[in-house]
């Protein structure tokens, strides 16, 4: 038995694993991550970054890396489907950043690596015990003590499962399909770019619908297929070459001709949240926290931004920086949010056409998003942008995300490369603790404001400059 130390174990190197330990390891917090898997398995798996996600990413300036990677700049988003328009939010990227989950993946893992942590794979967490010193976890061969553990595992977690934690919410009755199909040539009337959601996904069948969306591989498509009324009888049965020629045949017709499916998986239209997302030393992050049916491409920009707000937080709590009540912000602030994002989808399920009835709403509905404000408040649920989280500053601006405007020789976002505070100021001022950078500008982006005291995760503090009530 190996043993070693750690201030913080991270089961899965996933994106939202990956993104907690870039935010440990940047604050100079030793980091070790376990993966059961022992490689990267370059599947696709989910395909876009929503426009909070890119700016969270910018943050970190690890956004470039990303759009190096990306395939596809997607002009909306969709509520059930319905495309909604980023329009009228202040951001600098109003859009989708299509990049398949690898590629995210990759990008983080990359710059990981040059904050000098490997992430350990074949290394599968078996178990572990907390007491009220640290947490000793077990994984294989491999056993670790550390002060903090937290599982970003998936949705089958086993840190949850281990923790007896309750993970209720909606039972479904349905299931979809998401498969990588190679065609022998283009499928007719497919689409050949991914540049905007209309007309994506199509439904013949009242509760049926099936979806498409262009790889950057020619001749390489996204099919996403299912059946909102019924489920096979095992959710983790392989899903076979029958039931994905079926959905083709249906969206393009027989001469849609299939040369390989490199990757399908099943999932189901349940939503779930844990109970409480910490117990004790051990925490969780990501879709060990929450699950749910894919709609509106929310889920791993859920758990990116999940880790992000955990992460400075671990950092500053384990450092002794931080205020005795700060890191039990990550739970009250997170899983609200994962709340909200659970009762955004059960509203697009409900749309999702089985009656006559519910087609009629459905088509009310649709007329009602051409109104922009109801655009703007559908666009700010599916991308993050409307997240505002609760402070004791009464201004309106103090728990909403600051904008990344424009600085004298650059943007905003530059100020936050290290994972530090900010505090925007129109005159010259002191720094009000070492963990905070003062940058003055002559205008800020809020009206009868003089200073923005901003948080790591670029969420404007206050608008006093005053940190006691997070930093000692």
């Amino acid at each position: 038995m190996q043993e070693l130390t750690s201030d913080v174990v991270v089961a899965g190197a996933g994106p939202t694993g990956l993104m907690l330990a870039n935010e440990l390891a940047l604050a100079g917090v030793d980091v070790l991550v376990l993966e059961r898997m022992h490689e990267r398995t370059g599947l696709s798996k989910a395909l876009n970054l929503q426009p909070r996600t890119a700016e969270v990413l910018d943050l970190r300036g690890l956004l470039g890396r990303a759009e190096d990677r990306s395939f596809a700049t997607v002009a909306d988003g969709h509520f059930a489907v319905i495309p909604v328009s980023y329009a009228g939010w202040d951001t600098r990227h109003p859009y989708q950043l299509g990049i398949p989950q690898a590629e995210v993946e990759a990008t983080l893992e990359e710059r990981l690596n040059e904050q000098g942590v490997q992430v350990r794979r074949g290394h599968e967490l078996t178990g572990f015990h907390q007491d009220d010193n640290g947490v000793t976890v077990t994984a294989g061969d491999l056993r670790v003590r550390a002060q903090y553990l937290v599982g970003c595992d998936g949705g089958r977690s086993t840190v949850r499962k281990a923790l007896k934690m309750p993970f209720e919410g909606i039972e479904g009755q349905g299931h979809g399909v998401a498969a990588d199909v190679l065609f022998t040539e283009t499928p007719p009337g497919a689409p050949t770019q991914w540049r905007s959601m209309a007309n994506m996904v199509t439904s013949a069948t009242p509760g049926k619908f099936v979806g498409v969306l262009p790889l950057p591989e020619p001749n390489l498509y996204r099919i996403t297929f299912g059946d909102r009324l019924n489920r096979p009888p095992d959710l983790r049965a392989e899903v076979t070459r029958q039931e994905v020629e079926a959905a083709v045949t249906e969206r393009f017709g027989p001469e849609a001709q299939i040369a390989e499916i490199r990757w399908a998986s099943r999932f189901s239209d349940d939503s779930r949240l844990a109970a409480n997302y910490r117990v004790n030393r051990v925490f969780l992050a990501g879709d060990a926290a929450h699950t749910h049916f894919p709609a509106g491409g929310q889920g791993l920009n859920l758990g990116i931004q999940d880790a992000m707000n955990l992460g400075w937080k671990l950092a500053a709590h384990i450092q002794n920086r931080a205020t005795k009540t700060l890191l039990a912000t990550y739970e009250s602030e997170r899983r609200p949010v994962a709340e909200q994002v659970l009762a955004n989808i059960a509203a697009q399920n409900a749309l999702t056409p089985t009656t006559p009835n519910q087609l009629a709403l459905r088509a009310l509905f649709r007329d009602l998003t051409k109104i922009p404000e109801v655009q703007h408040h559908l666009s700010g649920l599916v991308s993050g942008l409307n997240i505002r989280y609760t402070t004791e500053d009464p201004h309106p601006a103090a728990g909403t995300r600051l904008p990344d405007f424009k600085l004298k020789k650059t943007h905003a976002s530059t100020l936050f490369h290290k994972g530090n505070w900010v505090l925007l100021t129109k005159t010259t001022e002191k720094s009000p603790h070492p963990q905070v950078l003062v940058a003055q500008t002559p205008t800020l982006p809020h009206p009868n404001t003089e200073r923005l005291l901003i948080r790591p995760d670029g969420y404007i503090a206050n608008t006093t400059g005053i940190t006691k009530s997070w930093l000692k």
